[in-house]
């Protein structure tokens, strides 16, 4: 009888998320390449409605996956409430066939959501755990006023990362300090535990990508200072402030200033918080792009926000759109202890933090933007450097080497 020694990669996105675009394909396949060939890897993913695929477009995303070794299993994604017990009943009937049917031996979850599924899945089939982007999630969704802390959802979860912590062989966290959050919330002091931040890919984000002369001419950027922000509004993310930020960069150069969106955000209500700032909407090109066109969409900006609320959880966090902002060499307006993002733009000098969230602060960032700009190309070479010191896809091999490496195998499991 064959070793059970396939691997099951469990998220809790859809597969068209970004999140898996971007922060779980890319290393999947580079666990792939680390591999034996006989050995299949399985990747599951929780299908949202507004992001399903069609039936041809799931059958060429399998056939493209299969070509690399590589098995998908979608699932339908359910909110949790009265029916979700149900829901969860099939889930966990379709996760126990696929482990014994694909010879299961190990589950490389991602974030304690997936990582909570993983935990169950691991104690009744006794698949060896790893949680991969290890972070608090059951806390960070109070801080942003969606759970409470009296919530089922809340107790759940928080029970489960605690659980899962002490459970699984392997924790990869974004930042070092995750490592003293598990000690003080839950009691546990991880024994293997490794640091990867949300790398990125630089053959894809570089500076090669910059000010796309054809789609700039079609945006009206040009010659004009453009400040990009790719991403979401509300949740774990600002909203308002957002836009006041914006309207002193739009004092600042005036008809020279630019705003481009790349979000799926309802135009109507950023329409709103612009005319409440008093910036004007006509200056904002709002876009939602596929992935692949993110790259070149961003590359366009001068200068580049991350309006991450500084909630005490995002400390230990790494958003993925730092990494690619820095590999474009833009500049980046950040709210302060965002993982260890805020202190590197301090450290490299490559961007502003806020340190409170006030025209006054807005104010002294868009100056030192104004400043950073005046080195012209070097500033972006400057950036670059830091994007492959901090964010290379490099740093993720080294850590994938290592987890899947025969005698940190051996050792660990």
């Amino acid at each position: 009888m064959s070793k059970r020694n396939s691997i099951l990669v469990l998220t809790h996105w859809s597969f068209q998320d970004a999140l898996v675009q971007t922060y779980t394909l890319p290393y999947v396949r580079m666990i792939r390449k680390n591999i034996d060939p006989a050995r299949k890897i399985v990747l599951v993913t929780f299908e949202q409605e507004h992001l399903k695929m069609n039936d041809i477009v799931k059958k060429e995303q399998e056939l493209l996956l299969s070509k690399n070794g590589i098995e998908l299993l979608t699932l339908e994604y359910s909110k949790i409430n009265l029916n979700f017990p149900f829901k969860a009943f099939g889930y966990f009937y379709k996760l126990l066939n696929a482990i014994s049917k694909n010879r299961i031996g190990i589950i490389h979850a991602w974030c304690t959501p997936g990582g909570s599924i993983g935990y169950i899945l691991s104690k009744i089939t006794g698949c060896r755990l790893i949680v991969d982007s290890y972070e608090p999630h059951a806390e960070a969704m109070v801080e942003n006023n969606t759970w409470t802390k009296d919530s089922l959802k809340f107790r759940l979860l928080f029970f489960l990362e605690k659980k899962l912590s002490r459970h699984a062989k392997i924790l990869i966290s974004a930042t070092e300090g995750m490592y003293d959050y598990a000690v003080r919330k839950y009691n546990f002091q991880p024994q293997n535990f490794l640091v990867k931040p949300a790398c990125v890919d630089l053959e894809d984000f570089n500076l090669q990508r910059k000010k796309n002369k054809v789609l700039s001419d079609r945006l009206g950027f040009e010659n004009k200072i453009v400040a990009v922000y790719a991403g979401k509004f509300g949740g774990i993310y600002l909203t308002k402030e957002v836009f006041y930020l914006l309207k002193e960069a739009e004092n600042k150069w005036g008809e020279n200033f630019r705003v481009l969106l790349l979000t799926n955000h309802d135009t109507n209500q950023i329409r709103q918080w612009a005319n409440e700032a008093g910036l004007s909407f006509n200056k904002i090109v709002c876009k939602f792009v596929h992935h692949h066109e993110v790259r070149d969409y961003m590359g366009l900006g001068d200068f580049a926000i991350t309006p991450v609320k500084p909630i005490p959880t995002k400390r230990y966090c790494s958003p993925i759109k730092d990494g690619e902002y820095w590999a474009l060499g833009l500049p980046v307006i950040i709210t302060k202890d965002i993982s260890d993002d805020s202190s590197i733009i301090e450290s490299e000098n490559i961007g502003a933090v806020l340190q409170e969230l006030n025209v006054e602060e807005y104010k002294k960032a868009i100056d030192k933007i104004e400043i950073f700009l005046r080195e012209g190309s070097s500033l972006s070479t400057r950036i670059f450097a830091v994007a492959k010191k901090y964010r290379s896809f490099e740093i993720a091999e080294k850590v994938y080497n290592k987890v899947y490496a025969v005698d940190f195998f051996k050792s660990t499991w």
